[in-house]
């Protein structure tokens, strides 16, 4: 149940001319920004009076019951208000995805991402690797690397590369993939050969991310390929 904290009545809102202003909704566990709606006074009451979100839709102009007929209603934990009194913040639980193209989040499209952290992790985990030299064979390092994959695949650390490409799914592993396989094309055209070193070693990283989004182990590869040796 809502515990009215501040009287809307004593809130001074600034709605826009339509008389609605912006609806940020964002997962009260995760924190992950699921959508963005709009909300007019008669919603927003409606929403403290439901303990679910109800907006106002633009392009219908009437209120909408999110999840009404769908079932992905959102429960609301908080509700902030900014600064400048023009926008609303949802916390809620989501009982179903927020996006009507299935997604968890509206926001699932990408227009930049930061290299850094891929870079980074990429050198954490050869680093790892160097630093087992003493400990296991050379041979065994693939082993390493795809156990530590699983090991972020289970634990999902934040700021992880690796967690990214497992919360991002199936679809960004395989464009990365595509990806490091044409990085791999352009090396092996160029000199000296450190380079194509170095982008085959960023391939087979992401084929272990793939292999372990797949729960393929590398020992069914390497089964696969004695089979064919005999």
């Amino acid at each position: 149940m809502l515990e009215i904290i501040d009287k809307l009545e004593e809130i001074d809102f600034k709605f826009n001319q339509q008389g609605l202003m912006p609806a940020v909704v964002q997962d009260y566990q995760t924190k992950d920004v699921l959508m963005v709606a709009y909300v007019n006074e008669e919603s927003l009451n409606l929403s403290l009076e439901k303990g679910e979100t109800v907006f106002f839709s633009r392009s219908r102009q009437e209120i909408w019951h999110k999840g009404a007929t769908s079932g992905n209603t959102q429960e609301i934990k908080e509700i902030y208000y900014d600064c400048d009194q023009d926008t609303i913040l949802f916390l809620v639980d989501p009982a179903g995805p927020a996006c009507h193209t299935g997604k968890t989040s509206c926001f699932y499209r990408k227009i930049a991402e930061d290299t850094d952290a891929k870079a980074e992790e990429m050198m954490e985990m050869q680093q790892q690797a160097q630093n087992i030299e003493a400990e296991f064979e050379t041979e065994k390092v693939v082993d390493f690397l795809y156990d530590l994959i699983l090991s972020r695949k289970e634990e999902m650390p934040e700021g992880s590369y690796t967690t990214y490409l497992f919360e991002e799914g199936i679809d960004k592993i395989l464009k990365k993939v595509g990806e490091e396989s044409a990085e791999v094309i352009i090396a092996s055209k160029n000199e000296p050969d450190e380079e194509l070193i170095y982008e085959s070693a960023d391939l087979v990283y992401h084929m272990l991310v793939l292999l372990a989004e797949r729960c393929i182990t590398p020992d069914q590869i390497r089964a696969e390929l004695k089979k064919r040796h005999k």
